[in-house]
């Protein structure tokens, strides 16, 4: 045959291999118990095998069952049809999968082998066990025997041992009933999680020993298979003297872990349970429950005293890997009390895995013959490990001799065909002997290992041959041209000129390389430059000269040896870093690049800091720069150094580049109030101020820069209504006229903050306004300024309990006039308006006299009188001070203060009260009190903090008052009122008290203003109904 013939069989037989043989898969179903002969499916329609007429086959389509040597088929294989057929062998499902319970899928396996090899194929086939109902569910024993003690409550429950059939799904235990029961019992089914259904016993009326010691009955069971197959026993029912307390476990569930090569006598786990009687009632025993299995007695014991559970003989994880134990725990009654311990038998590498082969090439004496010009992928056995063991105890991995041409291909999980792997030379190798291994993963690993003989047929094809496949060189760049690299050889196991061999180089091979085609001496003829071309891969061609040439090649690898002729080379002559000047010591900086071309320690780069005062240190091999400092952008904003780089040669390269770090600002500084100096000093309004006047300014000043150093100011208490402050300048502005309720000194709570990202911050201070046309007691301010300090932030200053009444006369005495009809009651009237006028007027003008100090009206600046009078009874004047009871969050006029003043304020006593005659801001120390004098603080300088809902001590300030709705202060009483004073003091209140009948004010009007309120002559009296607030102040 010619070569043109050859190549094209060969291709051929390649395309047969890569479209037709593969494994496959299918699956088929069958009912457990079939005779003899019944037909399963036909694997050739099933795979759709159609044949192409194209390929021809040595041999004519055959199905060939690959069974285990001792394997008792269970189906019958068609060879020529494919026909699948039940043999005389029953299967049985409950037999074959008798290590599946539950709901679990029963499954029998067999490979099958298309031939001939022209259309190999290897064919899993899965049969699908059904379930059929062959079996009858059955009770362990004959006789039940339950003891119940005769003070059992009604709808007592006692468990029934309970029936057990091999059948799953419907044709397990569906359903228990009594068949002769009684009346005084009845009987419930439990099913648990699992699917298990559990008899009980119930009582259903109360028992009595003495009439009546034993009840039998009959219990039936029946599954659900049709038709059901079901089962009967005695249930003997005895009735026990009085013990009402069963032994209680402290764990009703256990679940443990026991290696299986846990030797006998090993304790696996120990139950403790509890009795609440005493004596012999609480002597409790530990036994083993009847519903376990006997094979799961045989490997446990309990002692009946301690409850200790030890292994009895040794585990098997292979045979039973869980073992479900449940233990009775009585004290004598024939109640006792269950408890369920799982034992987990963990896996021991204690199996070898097991190799089992199946030839698919006949074997002759025990050897496989095959010609030494078989394809590539010539299937030649079937080979299966198999492990017993669990994880990676059961994973096993199965190799061969990596030196022979053969390999193992994945075909099924743990099932490997032995298949040729590269061209077979008699010359070279005439019989094989391969060794295949199965290692398992265990600790220490268990492995095995089987023989495979094959001998190979000898054909005429033998090639030049190199000692070696591949060829590693090395030269040191720079090098002489024309020099000598290596002599390359090959062999031939031919003979005369098909053994002569002639030496070229392959395509791939670069320019300035040569070899002499008899000798095989290869040389280079150019200066090689590593930094240009470090390796270098071409291939050699040794060719006989046969009359069919053949010819086979070597891969030559040459590497170009560095030598240090490269300087160290930085990604950049200059390196700009920016940090936040919050960097913390030893923080990253920034890296710095550096590259060399040479290799090797040539390569290995060394970087240092010059310099730099010791300011920065740098990773010699990273690059990385950390500070050795702390910034401080405000106290310097940029460094510059010089980093030093040096290679590892012998004779070393060096490198410099210049660093420059720029100190990036951070909103680490608070803002600082320079105006008003102190939270003591104040500001005079007179009260001829226009709206829109600027009455006073607030500045502060922040050291950072940009948009950290961009300030607004705001009210966040006080007198929002009168006065307001322009966010940018800090200018207060007066916004309405000044009515005489507004007169008084004003508390304004300012806050400052920053823009700064990613956070603001901000500081408060407290301004004070002095709305009035002169100062003339600066004794009077310093008294309400230190109220003021003394004032929580969130809470208004001055509010009281008093309602202005300075008309209040007047209404008495219209009142009086409307309901008088004689002429003699208007005589007495005036008459005794007269006589109270005399005084009125002097507190008025005494009052007039020191109109500067009427403190401002807090909430109701318009007072309209109602046309229509109406007699009323005056109301008492509230004035309590009560506890703080709950907050008022939705009231728009409560604005909760969250806050610290950062204002440092002059306690001293000859700074109170002092006006702020200066318009120039005037500088303070930094370390001065401040307002926090007043409460407790956790920081080194004093400040208070307002945390909201957090309860404090009562103190005197921790108080609310009840105030009338107008919360207004006023001069002056009718002429009815009969006042007398107890206090020489000039400011003092006078006691006074009010008479007669008050007209009720129009419609209120308020506004939220925060002011103190200086004495005031005369009577404090209220009108109206009064209405009182609970705020809550958290601080």
């Amino acid at each position: 045959m010619d070569l043109a013939s050859e190549a094209h069989v060969l291709v051929v037989l390649l395309g047969c291999l890569v479209l037709l043989c593969w494994a496959q898969e299918k699956e088929y179903t069958v009912k457990e118990e079939q005779p003899e002969n019944v037909r399963i499916g036909n694997l050739r329609k099933d795979l759709d095998l159609a044949l192409d007429p194209d390929i021809k086959l040595s041999s004519p389509l055959q199905f060939k069952p690959v069974y285990k040597t001792g394997d008792v088929p269970l189906v019958r294989v068609e060879a020529n049809t494919g026909e699948i057929f039940t043999t005389a062998n029953r299967i049985d499902r409950e037999k074959l999968c008798s290590g599946i319970y539950g709901e679990k899928q029963c499954f029998y396996e067999i490979e099958v082998a298309v031939l001939p090899d022209e259309i190999f194929r290897l064919v899993k086939i899965r049969f699908l066990i059904e379930d059929i109902n062959d079996n009858a569910p059955l009770f362990q024993s004959t006789v039940i025997n339950i003891s119940i003690p005769e003070n059992t409550a009604i709808n007592n429950r006692y468990p029934v041992p309970s029936a057990f059939d091999p059948d799953v799904g419907i044709n397990g235990i569906q359903h228990y009933e009594l068949v002769k029961s009684v009346s005084e019992f009845g009987l419930d089914i439990i099913e648990t999680p699992e699917g298990d259904k559990w008899p009980q016993l119930i009582v259903q009326q109360s028992l009595d020993r003495e009439v009546k010691d034993t009840f039998v009955m009959k219990i039936k069971v029946e599954d659900g298979g049709t038709p059901p197959k079901s089962s009967t026993a005695i249930l003997q029912v005895t009735v026990s003297d009085v013990n009402d307390n069963r032994p209680v476990f402290k764990d009703s569930e256990v679940e443990v872990s026991v290696p299986e090569n846990a030797p006998m006598g090993t304790s696996v786990t120990q139950l403790h349970a509890t009795d609440a009687d005493l004596g012999s009632n609480a002597q409790i025993t530990f036994t083993f429950s009847n519903q376990i299995s006997p094979a799961t007695k045989r490997h446990f014991a309990i002692d009946s005293k301690t409850g200790l559970i030890t292994v009895k003989q040794p585990l098997d994880r292979e045979v039973s890997p869980v073992h479900k134990l449940i233990v009775l725990a009585s004290d004598g009654s024939a109640s006792p009390s269950r408890a369920t311990v799982i034992v987990n038998v963990t896996d021991v590498n204690d199996n070898v895995p097991s190799i089992d082969t199946r030839y698919i090439i006949n074997l002759v004496n025990g050897t496989v013959l095959l010609s030494e010009n078989a394809p590539l992928n010539t299937k030649i056995a079937l080979i299966t490990v198999t492990d017993k063991d669990a994880d990676l105890n059961g994973k096993v991995t199965c190799y061969t001799d990596p030196d022979v041409p053969f390999r193992l291909k994945p075909a099924f999980n743990n099932q490997f065909l032995l298949e040729t792997a590269a061209p077979l030379d008699y010359e070279t190798t005439r019989e094989y002997a391969i060794k295949i291994v199965a290692s398992d993963s265990g600790n220490p690993h268990l492995n095995t290992s089987a023989m495979v003989l094959i001998k190979i047929k000898d054909e005429n094809d033998n090639a030049p041959i190199f000692p070696q496949p591949e060829i590693q060189l090395s030269i040191p760049e720079n090098n002489d041209p024309s020099t000598q690299l290596i002599k390359v050889s090959a062999t031939d196991a031919d003979s005369g000129p098909n053994a002569e061999i002639i030496y070229t180089l392959g395509p791939d091979a670069p320019d300035g390389f040569n070899i002499d085609r008899r000798s095989g001496i290869l040389s280079v003829n150019k200066r090689l430059d590593r930094e240009k071309h470090e390796k270098y891969m071409f291939t050699v061609i040794a060719r006989d000269n046969g009359s069919t040439s053949l010819q086979s090649n070597v891969t030559v690898r040459l590497i170009v040896q560095d030598l240090n002729d490269n300087s160290p080379a930085f990604t950049h002559p200059e390196y700009n870093f920016y940090v936040p000047e919050n960097l913390p010591l030893y923080g990253t900086v920034g890296l710095i690049t550096v590259t060399d071309a040479d290799a090797g320690d040539n390569a290995v780069v060394t970087l240092s800091i010059l310099n730099a005062k010791d300011n920065f240190i740098i990773d010699p091999k990273t690059g990385v720069i950390k500070p050795n400092i702390t910034f401080d952008r405000e106290q310097q904003s940029s460094y510059t150094f010089m980093v030093k780089a040096v290679d590892g040669g012998q004779k070393p390269s060096t490198s410099y580049a210049k660093v420059t770090i720029n100190v990036v600002d951070v909103n680490d500084n608070r803002p600082v109030f320079v105006i008003p100096s102190s939270n003591y000093s104040y500001d005079l309004v007179p009260s001829s101020t226009g709206p829109g006047s600027v009455v006073t300014r607030v500045f502060a000043i922040d050291n950072d820069t940009g948009m950290n150093a961009e300030l607004q100011y705001s009210i966040i208490g006080g007198s929002r209504g009168l006065f307001s402050i322009d966010r940018n300048t800090g200018n207060i502005t007066l916004q309405e006229k000044i009515a005489t309720v507004d007169q008084g000194l004003h508390r304004l709570v300012v806050k400052v903050k920053d823009l700064g990202q990613p956070e603001s911050l901000y500081a408060i201070a407290l301004v004070h306004l002095f709305v009035n046309d002169s100062v003339s007691n600066a004794t009077y301010i310093q008294e309400q300024l230190r109220k003021s300090m003394e004032t929580p932030l969130d809470r208004n200053v001055g509010e009281s309990a008093v309602t202005p009444q300075t008309k209040s006369y007047v209404i008495v005495v219209i009142a009086i006039i409307a309901g008088t009809m004689t002429v003699i009651l208007v005589i007495f009237v005036t008459a005794l308006v007269r006589c109270r006028q005399t005084p009125r007027h002097k507190v008025v003008q005494k009052g007039k006299q020191s109109g500067e100090w009427v403190s401002p009206n807090q909430e109701n600046r318009q007072i309209k009188k109602k046309k229509k009078k109406k007699k009323r009874s005056p109301k008492s004047l509230l004035l309590n001070f009560v506890s703080i009871e709950e907050s008022k969050p939705d009231d728009p006029t409560h604005e909760h203060i969250n806050g610290k003043l950062d204002l440092p304020v002059e306690l001293e006593e000859q700074t109170m009260g002092k006006y702020n005659w200066a318009t120039t801001p005037t500088t303070f120390k930094p370390d001065s009190p401040d307002l926090a004098k007043h409460y407790k603080s956790a920081s080194p300088q004093p400040t208070f903090q307002i945390k909201p809902e957090t309860p404090v001590a009562p103190k005197k300030h921790h108080v609310i008052q009840e105030l009338p709705l107008d919360n207004t202060f006023v001069v002056g009483c009718d002429s009815l009122s009969k006042c007398s004073s107890t206090s020489s003091d000039p400011y003092s209140v006078s006691e006074c008290s009010c008479q007669g009948s008050f007209k009720t004010p129009g419609q209120i009007h308020t506004r939220q203003e925060t002011a103190l309120k200086p004495p005031l002559y005369g009577t404090l009296c209220g009108s109206g109904t009064a209405r009182s607030q609970r705020i809550k102040i958290n601080l």
